[in-house]
C-alpha cells in the first residue's frame, strides 16, 4: 500500500501561469489552514463550555472561549508548518489507522512542546528567572491538555489521511456534494 500525496487539486496543477499557481496554492493553504482552524476551534470551545459547566464558573466564558479560539489558531499554524516540513510521513505508506493516530500522536507531542514553551515564556515575561518558570509547570494540567489534543486530532489526522490518499477531489465530492450525483 504506497499512497502518493494528492494535495493540490487538478485544476491547481494544470494552472499555466507562475503567478496564478502561486496565488491558487496560497488560496489552497488558507483554506487548509482555516478548516483545521474551524475544527481545532470547535473542539476547543466544546472542552471549554464543558470545563465551565462542571465547574459551574461562568463568570471568564469569553477570556476562556478566546483562549480556546487563539489556541485553535495557533496550533492550526503549528500542524501546517509540521505538514510544511514533512513531519510524520514516515509512516504514509502504512494502513491509514497507523498512519493517523502516529500523527496525531507526533503532533500531539509538538503542540505540547509548544504549549511548554508557551507558559514558560508568560512567566519569564511576567517577571519568573527562566530556570524557575520552566521548572514550575504544572505536569498533570500538561498530560491533560495533552490527551484531549490528542483524542482531537485523532479525527482530524484520519480525515487528513483519507484525504490524502483519495486525492483532495474526490475527497471533498464524496463530503460535500448530494448522493444524488452518484447514481447516475
Amino acid at each position: 500500500m504506497n499512497y502518493q500525496r494528492q494535495y493540490l487539486d487538478e485544476t491547481v496543477a494544470t494552472a499555466s501561469p507562475e503567478k496564478a499557481g502561486l496565488k491558487q496554492k496560497a488560496i489552497h493553504e488558507f483554506i487548509q489552514f482555516l478548516g483545521i482552524f474551524l475544527y481545532l476551534a470547535f473542539f476547543f470551545c466544546a472542552v471549554s463550555t464543558y470545563r465551565m459547566l462542571l465547574l459551574s464558573d461562568f463568570r471568564d466564558s469569553y477570556i476562556n472561549y478566546s483562549f480556546s479560539v487563539i489556541n485553535a489558531f495557533v496550533i492550526a499554524k503549528v500542524i501546517l508548518i509540521g505538514e510544511y516540513k514533512h513531519l510524520g510521513k514516515r509512516l504514509e505508506n502504512k494502513p491509514l489507522l497507523v498512519s493517523s493516530i502516529y500523527k496525531a500522536f507526533l503532533f500531539g507531542l509538538l503542540t505540547l512542546a509548544f504549549h511548554i514553551v508557551e507558559e514558560g515564556t508568560k512567566r519569564v515575561l511576567h517577571g519568573e528567572s527562566a530556570a524557575s518558570a520552566f521548572l514550575d509547570l504544572h505536569i498533570k494540567v500538561m498530560l491533560a491538555r495533552s490527551i484531549v489534543v490528542f483524542c482531537t486530532f485523532l479525527p482530524l489526522f484520519a480525515f487528513r489521511e483519507l484525504r490524502r490518499v483519495l486525492g483532495e477531489g474526490k475527497f471533498n465530492h464524496l463530503f460535500f456534494h448530494h448522493q444524488d450525483d452518484y447514481k447516475s
